[in-house]
């Protein structure tokens, strides 16, 4: 039996290989994507799709498609929340599908709520192996090449995340841990296959915060934020402030730390929301991408909480 790392589903960074969960520049409105205490912010069904096409013009570049919904719940006369993450990225002949269902604890603290949450879930991987093409006369692989597969192959794992939120009306703030187990995905080409190949999921920690500023005697308001990553070996940062007009149109602008430059603007009218936002690389990639591109949806089913004049909760997140 072969036990090999699969190298080849790192397709630019080394840290690809540890890495499953997509970059979202709309962090700041998708926070459960990245903390499962992040639910029930409001007295409605909150349902958020979206799509990110990574370095656009770059041939088998990173595309991810997620989707997400949660609401709150009373239950022993608590209030709870509850909701389900399902994301799909596609990067050469690698494909992930990393899907979880949440639920959060919540607790009315210093005029604000605090909400303690779990997702428990699965990681599934593929390789298409299949579709490996090696020209001849490369020097550095070669068709014989253990550690490459020939056949598609597989493998699913148990995950598990967990996180902190507080939201008061003037801000909100959480912290995260995802991948806790740092599961590690066998890929087969079917049960009876003595060829294995291991895929290991990193553990990742996540913050982000964000706040809401009404402009005095005006209808804007500026929403900044932050998000900070880390495993540890791998950090990123990066900052976004926002302008919204009359809770109707949001334009703001960011900056990823060593890496990019974000502008995005979106559009609320009633219960739905649409945004987009262009990443352009600060790195050696704009020689030759023009950027990154993404765009998301979201729309809100109200539901009667009961007693909803009494621990009334609003989430400034929500555009």
């Amino acid at each position: 039996m072969r036990n090999a790392v699969l190298a080849l589903l790192v397709f630019c960074a080394p840290t690809a290989l540890a890495q499953v969960d997509a970059q979202l520049t709309h962090y700041w409105a998708t926070p459960a994507y990245y903390n499962a205490a992040a639910l029930g912010e409001t007295d409605f069904i909150h349902i958020t799709a979206g799509s990110r096409l990574q370095w656009l013009g770059v041939e088998h570049a990173p595309m991810s498609f997620f989707g997400m919904a949660d609401m709150p719940f009373k239950f022993l006369n608590k209030r709870w929340g509850a909701g389900v993450v399902l994301q799909h990225e596609r990067m050469g002949l690698y494909h992930s599908i990393n899907a979880g269902a949440q639920l959060a604890w919540k607790k009315k603290l210093f005029k604000g709520m605090l909400s303690v949450g779990l997702q428990v879930g699965f990681i599934n991987e593929t390789f298409k192996g299949s579709d490996i093409f090696i020209p001849e006369g490369d020097d550095a692989h070669t068709s014989a090449d253990e550690a490459i597969p020939t056949t598609d192959v597989s493998g699913t794992a148990l995950d598990l995340s967990a996180g902190v939120f507080y939201s008061h009306k003037w801000f909100w703030v959480g912290a995260s841990v995802n991948h806790i187990t740092e599961p590690k995905v066998t890929l087969k080409a079917n049960q009876e296959s003595d060829d294995e190949y291991e895929f290991e999921a990193g553990r990742m920690y996540y913050f982000m915060a964000g706040s809401n500023i009404p402009i005095k005697n005006s209808l804007f308001e500026i929403q900044p934020s932050v998000f900070v990553k880390s495993d540890f070996h791998f950090f990123q940062a990066e900052a976004t402030v926002r302008m919204r007009y009359n809770k109707f149109i949001t334009a703001g602008v960011g900056y990823r730390w060593k890496d990019a430059v974000m502008a995005m603007i979106g559009v609320q009218v009633k219960n739905f929301y649409i945004g987009y936002a262009y990443d352009y690389p600060l790195t050696t990639m704009s020689k030759v991408t023009k950027g990154s591109h993404e765009l998301i949806m979201s729309y809100n089913v109200k539901l009667d909480m009961k007693e909803r004049n009494k621990n009334k909760q609003k989430s400034i997140r929500i555009m």
